[in-house]
């Protein structure tokens, strides 16, 4: 049972050409047809996707009523950074149906993004610097368009999280595992990396015009998906067409519009190896990105690096 949620060997750390530190995982890429491309790790394991499937989660929010701009809509299934931008277009969301920062029920926090933390310096935590303030002011949206209760928007059996709950089953194409709670505060599921693999593909390539708008939105506003200087939006400014959202302990999704899909999980939490990654796997795709060099040094000098091991 421990080799198997330790998984596979995904990316080492090396000092001066000898290995010094591994992290390990999961992960699965699949060709355009949805076939398997590459397999490592316990794919068929469980895992909590996190904030990977704010994707699955917009989506049945836009088939449940909610209309946005794409900015927005790229917003409510985001993990923002906090910036002036991100914040300002959750209240914009939230006043579009008569509602305030007052109505969010996500946890409270400092703003994601290194720059927009250091920023913040030591004012209090808000809902409306949390990351995921915009998937609950879009949760919220929803419910107004529905006429459903807000104060209980994220109860499991509340009709906008039973709808959330249904996409996601449709598209992994099996009932969850294992139901419980986001760090924010939503109803959390437990899927497999390669169900999560399935998911991402068929929402891809999907002609439904919820999917398509939702992918759209993303594609086109990778600065509200993530936020300035993080690999999710950098990644997907560099490669036309690349959708990416990344989770909290360590799970990332991406994958082109023709259906191409990888999809990881690190076992131990840490994220210091996602650039690595993702910047190896999209080489065996043939697309080029600047490579995430993390450097380790010995004094003033380089003597090693993050490199992957796919």
């Amino acid at each position: 049972m421990k080799d198997d949620f330790r998984g596979e060997v995904l990316a080492e750390l090396t000092r001066n050409s000898l290995v010094e530190s591994i992290h390990c995982g999961h992960l699965i890429m699949l060709n355009a047809d949805g076939s398997v491309y590459k397999i490592k790790g316990s794919v068929d394991m469980p895992i909590f996707p996190r904030s990977s499937v704010k994707c699955m989660q917009a989506s049945a929010m836009v088939r449940s009523g909610l209309k946005l701009e794409p900015r927005l809509l790229a917003l409510a299934s985001s993990s923002h950074s906090g910036s002036k931008a991100h914040q300002d277009g959750v209240l914009e969301i939230l006043a579009s149906v008569g509602l305030s920062e007052s109505d969010l029920q996500c946890s409270f926090d400092k703003p994601l993004g290194a720059a927009e933390r250091s920023a913040w310096g030591e004012k209090p935590e808000t809902r409306l610097a949390m990351n995921c303030s915009g998937k609950h002011a879009g949760m919220l949206a929803t419910c107004v368009a529905n006429g459903w209760e807000i104060k209980t928007y994220l109860n499991p059996d509340h009709p906008l999280q039973v709808a959330i709950l249904t996409e996601i089953e449709r598209l992994i194409g099996a009932e969850v595992s294992n139901k419980t709670f986001d760090g924010c505060g939503s109803p959390l599921f437990a899927i497999t990396t390669r169900q999560l693999a399935t998911a991402i593909h068929k929402i891809t390539i999907s002609q439904d015009p919820v999917h398509i708008a939702v992918m759209r939105a993303a594609r086109e506003n990778p600065e509200m998906i993530a936020g300035q200087g993080r690999l999710t939006t950098r990644t997907m400014q560099s490669v036309p067409g690349l959708f990416m959202k990344e989770g909290i302990e360590a799970v990332q999704v991406a994958s082109m519009p023709d259906g191409r899909t990888l999809v990881f999980k690190i076992s131990d939490g840490s994220w210091r190896a996602f650039g690595a990654i993702v910047h190896a796997a999209l080489a065996q795709w043939g697309i080029t990105t600047n490579e995430e060099v993390l450097k380790v040094y010995g004094g003033a000098n380089i003597v090693g690096g993050m490199r992957a091991v796919l």
